[in-house]
């Protein structure tokens, strides 16, 4: 299985910067997309159906912000639509779809870098997904977490770590969060295979960043300790121009 994340930051933009021709090409099984900005009414359904893909979408409450949605190849089982925790499902982060003994989830974690009140918001986030997680594992222990984690973990995951060090994204706090995650049963897929530094998923749009290869590595395929050995490859797709962000790939047997 070929499973993508993708933070496209409007999925209806994506589209018009050639979304839809570059699935076509790289024809990935599941695709977990963040930050769709749309609501499932304004989407071109049919167009993701010819495809070849079944496709579910979790958006925001407020239209043209945050949501996330999947399209799948393989129909799942089942279909989570949120956490169950309502300051957060009105924010559409969360999407599980079950497949036989493995579960997908397409997750957009909150950014904080709007002020101290996003911050908090972002920190009591990781401490309830941290939760939520744990206790989806008892019964559902081999899980894919794809999406947009906004939090670099290590130094060689951003291109300044000393500037960066009191920003949203790479605070000490955040990047022990991610560790504690790790520690708790989870592989970075990118890292487990690629040690080397200056590979990264997001760049800002200002001062020529992606040209010059300045940005940071948020975005993650988190798989499982169960799923360790089903592993095969992963990748980062910087090349994929439809967004700030780029695809991440994972390519594990189910």
């Amino acid at each position: 299985m070929r499973i993508i994340s993708y933070n496209v930051n409007g999925i209806r933009a994506a589209i018009g910067k050639g979304l839809l021709d570059w699935l076509r090409a790289s024809s990935p099984d599941i695709v977990c997309f963040q930050e769709i900005k749309a609501q499932q009414d304004q989407l071109p359904l049919l167009e993701f159906e010819s495809l070849g893909y079944h496709h579910y979408w979790f958006p925001a409450v407020k239209k043209g912000y945050s949501g996330v949605g999947i399209l799948t190849k393989r129909e799942p089982d089942k279909v989570i639509y949120g956490m169950g925790i309502p300051a957060y499902d009105e924010e559409g982060r969360f999407l599980q779809a079950d497949y036989g003994d493995v579960s997908v989830i397409s997750v957009y974690h909150p950014s904080g870098t709007t002020g101290d009140i996003r911050q908090s918001f972002k920190m009591n986030w990781l401490d309830d997904f941290f939760n939520h997680i744990h206790h989806l594992k008892q019964s559902r222990p081999n899980l894919i977490i794809s999406g947009d984690y906004n939090i670099c973990h290590q130094a060689i995951d951003i291109h300044d770590p000393v500037r960066n060090a009191v920003n949203s994204g790479f605070l000490p706090e955040e990047r022990e969060w991610v560790t504690k995650f790790l520690n708790s049963g989870f592989i970075d897929s990118f890292r487990y295979f690629t040690k080397e530094p200056h590979h990264y998923s997001w760049w800002s749009y200002r001062v020529n960043a992606r040209e010059r290869n300045l940005g940071w590595r948020i975005d993650y395929n988190m798989v499982s300790d169960p799923m360790e050995k089903r592993m095969q490859r992963a990748a980062i797709l910087p090349l994929a121009r439809h967004s700030d962000h780029c695809p991440v790939l994972l390519e594990i047997d189910f």
